[in-house]
C-alpha cells in the first residue's frame, strides 16, 4: 500500500573556523554566488559521504553498503570464502554471476566502468547462490555455466534487503533500471549565511637536518581557506524510506541514524591542518505532509552583523520559517529544536522557540522525533 507523504526537514546552523572542507579543481574551498555575493559552499556529495562514514562508527559493517568499481573482486573473495574452490574458479563464477547485471567492464582489469553501490549482505546473498555447488559449476564449460546462472535470480539479491545507506541515498544503474533505488534523502549544498572572501595560508617547512650554514625553507606552499557560518539542510522522505526498506520501524531507525550522523559529521578536507571540527549551534527538525521546504531564502540578503553572525542567522532563519508557514498555510505536523544560544539574554532563543518550539537537548530532540514517527507521542504540532 502506498504510504502517505511524510517529509522530515533538518535545518542546521554551524560555524566553521578557518578551513578547507571541500576543495575545487584548484585546491581552494568551493564557493557559490548567492544573493549577489560570494559565499562559502560545501557540496552535498562531500557531506553525504561524511555522513555515511559516520554511520560506520555506529552500525555494524555488514549492515552497511559500499561503493566500488571492484565488485567482481569482492564477489570472488566471498565465493572463495564460502566454498571449496580456488581463487581462479571463484573469479570465473563471480564473472558468470555478474554477467546478468550487464555491468560494463572498466579500463582496468577486474574493475567495472562505474561505481556500484550495494549492501555487503546483498553480495553475501549472491555468493550464496552458488556456494553449495561451486565446485560442480566451476567444472562446467562457459555455455553450461551461463545457462545455469540464468536460472538464478541474481538481480533479486540487489533488489531486496537494502542497507540503510542505499535506502537513504539511492542507487542508479543505467544498464539495469530494475536495480535502481529511489533516494529517500535529499541534501543541499551547505552555504554560508554571509559573504566570504578567499584567504591563503602561506607556509614553510624547515628541514630539521639542515647544517647551520644552510638557511631557507625545505618547502614552501600555500593553502586556500575561509571561515563561515553555514546553513545546512537535508530532507528525508519517510514514505520512500519505508518503501525501500519494507519496514516502518527500520525506516524510523534509519531516520534517527541519518539525523545523528548528518549533524555530527564533517568533511575531512585538510582536517590535520585546520582542526575544523565543530558542532552545530542550532538544529531544528520539522515534519511536514505537504512538501520539503528549504529555508535558504532567509539568507538571500547576506547577514552583515558586525558581531554574532550565528545568532543573527538563527533569528533570520526562525523568522523565515514563521513567515513561510503563515503565508503558505502549510503548518508542520511536528517540530523540535536544539540550540546553544544564551536563553537568558537577547532575542535569538525567543525567536527560535517561537518558530520551532521549546528548546531541548539534541538527544531529546531525536527521542521526540522517533516517538512522533512511531505514533507513541502526545505532542501537538508547534
Amino acid at each position: 500500500m502506498r504510504q502517505s507523504p511524510t517529509y522530515i526537514d533538518i535545518h542546521l546552523l554551524q560555524t566553521v573556523p578557518p578551513a578547507n572542507l571541500n576543495r575545487d579543481d584548484q585546491g581552494n574551498p568551493k564557493e557559490a554566488y548567492f544573493g549577489g555575493v560570494r559565499r562559502s559552499r560545501v557540496s552535498s556529495q562531500a557531506w553525504k559521504r561524511a555522513t555515511r562514514l559516520h554511520f560506520a562508527d555506529r552500525v555494524p559493517e555488514q549492515d552497511l553498503a559500499t561503493r566500488t568499481k571492484r565488485i567482481a573482486g569482492k564477489l570472488t573473495d566471498r565465493i572463495a570464502q564460502t566454498s571449496d574452490v580456488d581463487a581462479e574458479a571463484a573469479a570465473r563464477l563471480a564473472a558468470a554471476l555478474l554477467a546478468p547485471l550487464k555491468i560494463t567492464a572498466g579500463k582496468k582489469a577486474g574493475d567495472t566502468a562505474y561505481l556500484f553501490f550495494y549492501g555487503r549482505r546483498q553480495l553475501d546473498a549472491v555468493a550464496a547462490l552458488v556456494a553449495d555447488q561451486a565446485a560442480d559449476l566451476a567444472a562446467q564449460d562457459d555455455t553450461a555455466l551461463a545457462d545455469h546462472i540464468k536460472t538464478l535470480d541474481v538481480q533479486k539479491a540487489f533488489r531486496t534487503g537494502h542497507p540503510i545507506d542505499v535506502a537513504l541515498f539511492g542507487r542508479m544503474v543505467a544498464d539495469i533500471p530494475a536495480l535502481n533505488v529511489d533516494a529517500a534523502t535529499q541534501v543541499a549544498h551547505a552555504l554560508s549565511t554571509h559573504a566570504t572572501e578567499a584567504e591563503f595560508d602561506y607556509f614553510t617547512a624547515v628541514d630539521d637536518e639542515n647544517d647551520t650554514e644552510e638557511t631557507g625553507a625545505g618547502m614552501i606552499g600555500a593553502i586556500g581557506f575561509n571561515s563561515a557560518t553555514l546553513y545546512r539542510y537535508a530532507t528525508v522522505g519517510l514514505h520512500q524510506l519505508i518503501d525501500n526498506l519494507s519496514d516502518r520501524e527500520a525506516a524510523v531507525t534509519a531516520v534517527d541514524e541519518f539525523i545523528n550522523s548528518f549533524a555530527r559529521s564533517a568533511p575531512t578536507g585538510y582536517q590535520n591542518s585546520f582542526a575544523h571540527r565543530t558542532l552545530p549551534s542550532m538544529a531544528a527538525v520539522v515534519v511536514r505532509s505537504d512538501q520539503p521546504v528549504n529555508l535558504v531564502s532567509a539568507f538571500e540578503e547576506p547577514i552583515t552583523a558586525p558581531s554574532g553572525i550565528a545568532a543573527a542567522s538563527a533569528r533570520r532563519l526562525a523568522r523565515e520559517h514563521t513567515a513561510a508557514v503563515r503565508n503558505w498555510g502549510n503548518a508542520p505536523t511536528f517540530s523540535a529544536l536544539s540550540h546553544t544560544f544564551d536563553t537568558e539574554t537577547g532575542t535569538t532563543a525567543k525567536d527560535l522557540e517561537a518558530a520551532f518550539g521549546t528548546a531541548v537537548t539534541f538527544d531529546t530532540l531525536q527521542t521526540r522525533l522517533r516517538a512522533h514517527l512511531t505514533g507513541t507521542d502526545q505532542q501537538d504540532a508547534t
